[in-house]
């Protein structure tokens, strides 16, 4: 069984430099009300690039194109998907407007992941969404002349469900204490989740567009 903690881990990336950094982004933060209230078109406009240039780059890491412009129709929700990647973009679109519209009522947990997932390929028409993978996956890289290898063996299939599970409990224990700056503790659930794999596919870290969204 896989252990999460996160209680002194992140004491370790106190570093000067991470520290003003972390100083520098709260600052722009208790700033951004302001900006809110006297730029909300300009931030409207923003947000839209965002989530047109969030959608390119995360289908891209799963292999998934299309042309720009049918990328920003089906980001706009103006046009309706054709091809499977399309469609793989378009669930993309809507799980993305779910956080950015509701991230405040998001938890990490297990079952929002699964319904997460599921949603991202509800486009499909099969069932292929909101379940664990079946099978053991490996991260592969491939080298300058084409030689791959595997990189790093995620957690094995018929231990994700708990180590999911694991992994959401120590993330909220973290957060509960609140000794811990979320800006450090996000990246670290972001990798023990990259690490886990949870997923045949699909594998986009949901839960960091989630606090990008916040």
């Amino acid at each position: 069984m896989r252990q999460f903690t996160y209680q002194e881990k992140w004491k370790k990336l106190l570093t000067p430099e991470i520290v003003s950094y972390l100083t520098q982004i709260h600052e722009f933060k208790g700033e951004q009300t302001l900006f809110i209230e006297a730029k909300a078109d300009a931030l409207n406009q923003l947000v839209e690039i965002a989530k047109i240039q969030s959608t390119e780059a995360s289908n891209k890491i799963e292999g998934i194109y299309t042309s720009d412009e049918r990328l920003r129709a089906l980001v706009r929700d103006t046009t309706r998907p054709k091809t499977r990647s399309e469609r793989e973009i378009a669930g993309y679109r809507d799980v993305l407007n779910t956080i950015h519209e509701s991230h405040d009522y998001i938890p990490p947990k297990p079952s929002i992941f699964l319904q997460l997932h599921r949603d991202l390929y509800k486009f499909e028409g099969y069932d292929i969404g909101g379940k664990y993978k079946t099978v053991d996956n490996v991260i592969e890289e491939e080298d300058t002349i084409g030689n791959t290898f595997i990189r790093f063996r995620p957690v094995p299939a018929w231990e994700t469900p708990a180590a999911v599970e694991a992994l959401c409990a120590a993330f909220e224990q973290a957060m509960g204490s609140e000794q811990i700056d979320p800006l450090l503790l996000i990246p670290m659930f972001i990798l023990d989740f990259l690490c886990i794999h949870p997923f045949n596919d699909g594998n986009v870290p949901l839960r960091y567009q989630q606090q990008i969204a916040a």
